[in-house]
């Protein structure tokens, strides 16, 4: 297992290996945290085909991991980010080719609002991901108006669950009120981390 910051390092790793390489996080892609929260959906929905998705906030390594799943499990996605943050061109247009053959439905825009309206789950991230840290307060100017709060969810299904990859900024990314609110489902999320990738391990022993 690798967690690293450059993707390339994995694809590297797995070309000189004969044994599987699992990708524990890149800044491309974070694919076991997208496992577990995916079977947190399924858990808490009883279902995953035909639901929506809404992620607000920083195009990074989790919206990739997020909407590729997305896609391959007949979710619908909405993915808002500011100009200039938007997600990675070529995964874009590898998910749109999956969702293309599973008919889910994509969103990828600046519109917060219609990102999350008749959303079943909303998910954020923090806004300096990993490797990003020194462009804290840029970016707390560019992503002010794409925080996750009580008057964005509104706009969501009355039972959407909010998620959260942690840790969290509470009062940047996302509103107090939220994150502790009775739609989170942060906790539960976390810990599935533990099953998702028991399973990941156990597939592949």
């Amino acid at each position: 297992m690798i967690r690293t910051h450059a993707h390339r390092k994995v694809i590297d790793l797995a070309r000189g290996t004969t044994i599987p390489v699992i990708n524990g996080l890149t800044d491309r892609s974070h694919p076991c945290q997208a496992l577990a929260d995916y079977q947190t959906i399924l858990e808490k929905k009883g279902q995953l085909r035909g639901l929506k998705v809404a992620y607000i906030g920083d195009g990074n390594n989790m919206v990739h991991s997020l909407m590729m799943g997305a896609a391959k499990l007949g979710i619908d996605f909405a993915v808002a980010s500011p100009q200039g943050y938007e997600p990675n061109v070529e995964v874009v247009k590898s998910t749109i080719d999956i969702a293309n053959q599973t008919g889910s439905k994509l969103y990828i825009g600046s519109d917060c609002k219609e990102a999350v309206t008749n959303a079943d789950v909303i998910y954020t991230d923090v806004w300096a991901s990993m490797g990003f840290e020194a462009e804290q307060k840029e970016r707390e100017l560019a992503f002010k108006n794409y925080q996750v709060n009580e008057t964005l969810v509104s706009h969501a299904n009355k039972d959407f669950l909010f998620m959260h990859c942690l840790p969290a900024h509470r009062g940047e990314e996302v509103s107090e009120g939220v994150i502790d609110g009775p739609n989170s489902i942060i906790f539960d999320q976390a810990e599935n981390r533990l099953h998702a990738q028991k399973a990941i391990m156990a597939a592949i022993m």
